[in-house]
């Protein structure tokens, strides 16, 4: 579907680097066709605390990503944290909350194997 705008859950970026197949060919392919692929420059912030924490390894900086996959950096608004702190404390991760929050104010459609995402009325594709 052409005209599709997208922002990538931390986890979608970690799969696309390393081929995971949870991202099946429809999806690559949805990706693909779509118009955006966005990435937080706070996912670029919760990998790196991972990778610091030794829960992760990266390939390569999150930053070189951004080329490799043709995604675009979405930097954090001060309206971006204004509204994730006044979406319903069902989901308290605060990297999430910041995804739900970017991606609605900015019409994008987040990319995400996190069901629980789904339910706060924001566009899910989910992997």
């Amino acid at each position: 579907m052409s005209g599709e705008r997208f922002l990538l859950d931390s986890h979608v970026l970690i799969w696309l680097d390393t081929g995971d197949t949870r991202l099946s060919p429809v999806v690559l392919e949805r990706l693909r066709r779509g118009d955006q692929r966005f990435l937080s420059a706070a996912s670029a912030w919760e990998l790196g605390l991972k990778r610091a924490a030794g829960k992760i390894r990266l390939r390569v900086p999150v930053s070189s990503m951004l080329g490799d996959f043709g995604l675009t950096e979405l930097p954090v608004a001060m309206r971006h944290g204004e509204r994730a702190a006044l979406l319903p404390l069902d989901h308290r991760d605060p990297f999430d909350r910041l995804l739900l929050a970017q991606a609605e104010l900015e019409g994008l459609i987040l990319v995400t194997g996190d069901r629980q995402l789904s339910q706060f009325g924001v566009p899910v594709l989910l992997v």
